[in-house]
């Protein structure tokens, strides 16, 4: 496809592009720059859509010394809009190399007068009907000087714009789409015309030009590996029963080309020893595990079930079908973890300012301290230890006071420390350092992947567009290199950090990986170890603070699952407490009610959260939303279980000092320690009997001493209550009666005898006086 290019002023720009403006879809950042540049106004764009351009590939992707001299840019036009648009043509157009940090996201939305090295417009065809789609192909050198070329003359990175005119029936020529992405050149090869090399000693214009490695960038690459929580929730921890999950996407994702399988593949490529002979690569990588995942993923290597429905967790169920791809994948993370940092991000990647809001200690450490543990115990590892990663990019204040208890690092973006110069490590609180990634790259690693998103720590203003998922990728590796080649840049160290939940497939994995070790291996970078970069940095100053945007609480779980943690944890705490942690049995207390612990820190992930798609993120809130109610449910059926058993009819004591006799029953697999609580009248006397153990799924007659003095029925309630007061079950009434003399019947007795005493004394007084008794009267002796 023959093309020219030539220098245009911006006014030919504009005349050239009268019209509609373009209708992109596609994942490009508009942050504003700190220092606005003079020559990057707005890009500008209307509603109206005819035609959609987007990115199919580039080649190279990553330009060096030794790649090819021509830039390939094949590409897709699709008629989207209600009537026919003929004359479409296509051009690329480049702008001048990004000289600012805020500008590797915003130059993606300059207009499109910055983009002033153009080309002629090369038809695609002369009629697109509505519907219809036409593939293209741009080729061009990177520089010349007697033919056409991008004339791209020195390292760095460069913004490129592919623009499609057409004139739509019924209208005129207009600007109808563009396409834009980064272009990194890390050394410009010879031009065509020559074949001088970078040993030569050559000033011409066609030489190759190596990249300035005087000043190499220290770089660190986590390596996330981790998944939406899947299973189901409001079940209780047991010992031989296989796990639930929602559904069987992680089957998916583990088996062979899946995400997560493809992750796991590309780190395997990058640092297997033919690759990475000096393990320069491998210092520069961390995997960054999710406890939860593991869990998971463990539990499915014993086989499991599918829930049918995921609002009923006992309902009905299928087997799953990836238990051997589990048990392969977990295999294969247990090998790299044992010869690379490996580090745990918070439980099932939740909210940590939402988890402070709980102040609950036992939800906090599930969610802080227990996952280095946990990523231990499953791979075998000792994994990074006083290390944080908020799945958020920042922490919130009551969040850095809780992590400030013990000596930590938190590694958090770069725009949230506001520190009197940009540094690499900057120090918030005694015990408390914030170690910062570069949010440029984060942002455009974020848009990468199939489910591209927009970062809490993004400035509110930024209006991300979707591109193609090609082009997307090379936004992420023009930011990933821009650092290294521009000398100048501070700090001289960089953390790439991706998302937690990183939906790259292997194009985008292998791709971030290979501009990583170009990175290295070409000298504008040198590895640096996470683990060393933990504690007080040299040059760290004591004066940085932290800034929580309001996104990110927008961002997080909604209010009502957070109340719902509020109210269950101090329930499952109590109930905990009450169980009876039996060294014979195999079930412990915390093991049985730790899951319910832990859906509680799931239903708050910012899993999904975060998308452009907001579909998937209602998915995700009605999915937290349905956990935590089932928590609630399942938390409610447990105290439900432990009661005691209404005796029936009316309880009949044989004297008034007899004893009750009740039977209290549990029916939890675990044994709990439970106290009587009695509410009885004033006639009836019952005493404490203390707690009591009740045996797992059996039940034990309690004897209740009882003292009565009355023969009337008294109806008394009884119920069970954790050692911490808590009710459990519902409560029970028992109507007593006494066979006992009640006090009317008392009286009457008295009342006789004081009645016969008087008469038979009066009866000797009269016989001792020798008079009559009058009683007598009328009565003959026989």
């Amino acid at each position: 496809m023959r093309m020219a290019l030539r220098r245009a002023g911006v006014a030919a720009l504009v005349m050239a592009a009268v019209g509609f403006g373009p209708a992109t879809t596609a994942v490009s950042w508009a942050a504003p720059s700190s220092q606005p540049s003079e020559r990057a106004p707005a890009r500008n764009t209307n509603d109206a859509k005819f035609l959609q351009l987007t990115i199919d590939s580039t080649a190279p992707t990553t330009v060096t010394t030794t790649s090819d001299r021509n830039v390939v840019v094949k590409g897709t036009v699709k008629n989207v809009g209600d009537r026919p648009v003929e004359d479409v043509g296509v051009r690329l157009q480049r702008a001048p190399a990004i000289d600012s940090s805020s500008d590797v996201r915003a130059a993606l939305d300059f207009d499109q007068a910055v983009f002033d090295t153009v080309g002629e417009f090369d038809t695609v065809a002369t009629t697109l009907d509505t519907g219809q789609s036409k593939q293209f192909t741009l080729t061009l050198p990177l520089r010349s000087t007697n033919g056409l070329s991008l004339d791209i003359t020195e390292p760095g990175v460069y913004p490129m714009l592919v623009n499609v005119n057409g004139t739509p029936e019924y209208g005129g020529a207009a600007r109808l789409d563009d396409a834009r992405f980064l272009l990194p050149v890390l050394g410009v090869p010879a031009a065509a015309e020559s074949n001088a090399t970078s040993g030569t000693p050559s000033s011409s214009a066609t030489a190759v030009v190596p990249p300035d490695t005087s000043a190499p960038i220290g770089v660190t690459l986590m390596w996330p590996l981790a998944d939406a929580p899947r299973l189901v929730g409001g079940i209780p921890g047991a010992v031989n029963e296989p796990v639930r999950l929602i559904d069987d996407e992680l089957a998916t994702e583990l088996s062979d080309g899946g995400r997560l399988d493809a992750l796991v593949d590309a780190v395997e490529n990058a640092t297997k020893p033919e690759s990475d002979t000096d393990r320069r690569v491998t210092d520069a990588l961390c995997l960054a595990i999710d406890p939860d995942l593991l869990i998971t993923v463990e539990n499915m290597t014993r086989g499991y079930l599918v829930a049918d429905n995921s609002s009923d967790p006992t309902g009905p169920s299928h087997e799953g079908r990836g238990s051997d791809a589990a048990n392969q994948w977990l295999g294969r993370v247990k090998t790299l973890a044992s010869s690379m940092c490996t580090t745990a991000v918070p439980f099932a990647q939740a909210d940590l300012a939402a988890v402070t809001s709980v102040a609950n200690p036992e939800l906090t450490a599930s969610a802080l301290a227990r996952p280095a543990d946990i990523v231990d115990n499953i791979l075998g590892v000792t994994s990074l230890r006083d290390f944080v990663w908020p799945d958020s990019g920042v922490l919130d204040s009551a969040t850095a006071e809780v992590l400030s208890v013990n000596p930590t690092t938190a590694m958090v973006a770069d725009t949230s420390v506001d520190s009197a110069a940009p540094q690499l490590s900057s120090r918030i609180t005694g015990s408390l350092d914030a170690l910062a990634f570069d949010t440029s790259a984060a942002a455009a690693l974020a848009a990468t992947g199939s489910e591209p998103q927009v970062p809490s720590y993004i400035p509110d203003d930024t209006a991300p567009t979707i591109e193609s998922r090609s082009a997307r990728r090379q936004d992420a590796l023009g930011a990933m290199a821009w650092a290294a080649l521009t000398p100048t840049s501070l700090p001289r160290n960089q953390i790439f950090a991706p998302p937690q939940l990183w939906t790259a497939d292997s194009n985008d994995a292998t791709a971030v990986l290979s501009m990583l070790a170009t990175l290295i291996r070409s000298g504008l970078a040198s590895p640096q170890a996470l683990p060393a970069l933990l504690g007080r940095q040299p040059g760290a100053t004591d004066a940085a603070t932290l800034d929580y945007p309001d996104r990110a609480t927008q961002d997080g779980p909604q209010t009502s699952v957070v109340e719902t943690a509020t109210t269950q944890l101090p329930r499952i705490d109590g109930l905990e407490a009450s169980l009876v942690d039996d060294p014979a049995a195999s079930l412990t207390p915390r093991g049985f009610t730790a899951p319910l612990r832990e859906d509680l820190l799931r239903s708050m992930t910012l899993a999904d959260r975060r998308n452009v798609d907001s579909a998937s993120v209602n998915r995700a809130e009605r999915a937290a939303t349905i956990r935590a109610d089932n928590v609630t449910e399942a938390v409610d059926g447990m105290y439900r279980a432990v009661s005691v058993v209404s005796p029936g009819g009316v309880y009949t004591l044989a004297s008034g000092q007899s004893p009750l006799l009740l039977v209290a029953r549990n029916e939890l697999p675990i044994a709990i320690n439970v106290d009587l609580r009695v509410e009885a009248p004033p006639e009836m006397q019952i005493s404490d009997i203390g707690p009591k153990q009740l045996p797992p799924r059996g039940s034990r007659q309690l004897t209740v001493p009882a003292e009565m003095n009355d023969s009337r029925k008294l109806e008394v309630n009884f119920s069970l209550t954790t050692t911490d007061g808590r009710q459990l079950g519902t409560p029970t009434s028992v109507t007593v009666r006494s066979n006992a003399y009640g006090r009317p019947l008392a009286a009457v007795t008295a009342t006789a005898g004081g009645l016969l005493l008087f008469l038979a004394g009066r009866r000797l007084w009269h016989r001792f006086k020798g008079q009559p008794d009058p009683a007598d009267e009328g009565y003959e002796r026989s």
